[in-house]
């Protein structure tokens, strides 16, 4: 009986059970404590967590900081070759105004050539091959005008778009730069020391477009947030279109410049030839006329010892003008005819045949008179002309030496002759 009382509980059961459970409680929360230090050991910060997080960060900067000098060295690449094509349209530019002058300069001149002609003699004013070239040429003048200032208006317009990329890389440039106070420019500056070898150039250039490229292959798309941004990629795109454009540009403005300059020399040359083909016609006439002058006098001295001589014969046939100086062997009563006359139907033919011939010389005179009235006549003319050829000769080869002598271009616009 006392045995069975010693293995049986004398507490109740309500205050074991709580205690056992108390018991179970402390053993799981032992359990779970010793887990939670297992999983601590593996899973919890190490104590040098600082260093590490620093070093990750340090890393992280670093690795951006890279890629972005890699995007300025680009973006200053870009910008350089931006400069370097500005200065050549700009030099093209240049170049393009001059040709614009001599066209101008070429109009003045052509203007001043066909208005010097008009100061020729009336009778020498007549429309001729000299002025069909002269208004030739001004046509291709103009046009060549028009293609030049309509060349020019593309090239300022190139310009100012070079000039925006320019500025928009410059910009991106700048902002992309902010990151790199504290990495040295060692990219950049090979890059820029590298300008003066053509090989180095190349070198380089291709070294940092692999990078580039390689860059966009581990980033994809530009990224608003990453070191190749739209913005940057949109300037280098922009700038390239705009290089390569002026880079066509420049082409067709040494083309045009080119054709303009060989069709400035041909009509040039096309209107000297000309004129001095006028001019010598105009010798080769006027020494004709020198020689038919000479003919002209001749027959004028031949018509005048012919009207001399006849007059003189009239007065010879005449005779005498006071009847009293007629001698007797001369009269038409002398007495041989007055015996002659006695006999009926005995008229002597003399005193008609002296009125008729006197009638003919006189007729002869006058025919005489009126020639050589026309050889002076045309004497007078071919003095006028021989006068106008020279006249012309003389206007149209100082046209020539005008032409020769500002053929150079090197006098302004509005100098005087």
């Amino acid at each position: 009986m006392l045995g069975n009382k010693a293995a049986t509980t004398i507490g109740p059961e309500s205050w074991r059970n709580s205690t056992l459970k108390g018991i179970k409680l402390s053993q799981t929360i032992v359990q779970k404590s010793d887990k939670s230090c297992d999983v601590g050991r593996s899973l919890d910060p190490l104590p040098h967590l600082r260093d590490t997080v620093a070093q990750l960060s340090n890393d992280e900067i670093h690795r951006y900081t890279r890629e972005v000098r890699v995007i300025v060295a680009k973006l200053r690449e870009s910008l350089l070759d931006t400069n370097e094509e500005i200065k050549a349209l700009t030099r093209g530019k240049e170049a393009l105004e001059k040709a614009l002058e001599h066209t101008r300069k070429d109009i003045a001149l052509n203007k001043d050539s066909q208005e010097i002609r008009v100061s020729r003699p009336a009778r020498e004013r007549e429309h001729d091959g000299a002025d069909d070239l002269l208004n030739a040429e001004r046509a291709h003048l103009l046009n060549c005008k028009k293609a030049l200032e309509a060349q020019l208006r593309s090239v300022q317009q190139q310009l100012q778009v070079l000039d925006a990329a320019r500025r928009r890389l410059f910009n991106v440039l700048n902002e992309r730069s902010r990151v790199m106070d504290l990495l040295n420019h060692a990219l950049s500056s090979a890059t820029n020391g590298s300008q003066s070898a053509p090989t180095g150039l190349g070198r380089s250039r291709t070294s940092l477009d692999g990078r580039l490229s390689r860059l966009q292959d581990m980033s994809g798309q530009p990224d608003p947030l990453g070191p190749y941004t739209p913005e940057a990629d949109q300037a280098l795109v922009d700038a390239e279109e705009a290089r390569a454009r002026s880079a066509y540009l420049r082409r067709e403005l040494k083309e045009a410049m080119d054709r303009t300059e060989k069709l400035q020399k041909a009509a040039h040359k096309s209107v000297n030839d000309g004129i001095t083909q006028k001019v010598a016609e105009t010798i080769t006439l006027k020494q004709h006329l020198g020689v038919s002058l000479g003919e002209n006098r001749h027959g004028i001295h031949r018509a005048q010892r012919w009207y001399d001589a006849t007059d003189k014969a009239r007065g010879y046939t005449m005779g005498p003008v006071s009847y009293s100086d007629i001698s007797t062997r001369e009269r038409l009563d002398r007495p041989m005819v007055k015996v002659f006359h006695r006999h009926p139907g005995t008229q002597l033919p003399e005193a008609q045949e002296i009125i008729r011939s006197g009638d003919g010389l006189l007729q002869s005179l006058s025919a005489t008179s009126r020639n050589i009235g026309l050889l002076k006549l045309s004497q007078l003319r071919l003095r006028n002309d021989i006068k106008g050829k020279g006249l012309a000769s003389s206007v149209d080869s100082s046209i020539i030496r005008l032409r020769r002598r500002k053929s150079d271009h090197r006098w302004t616009l509005g100098e005087a002759f």
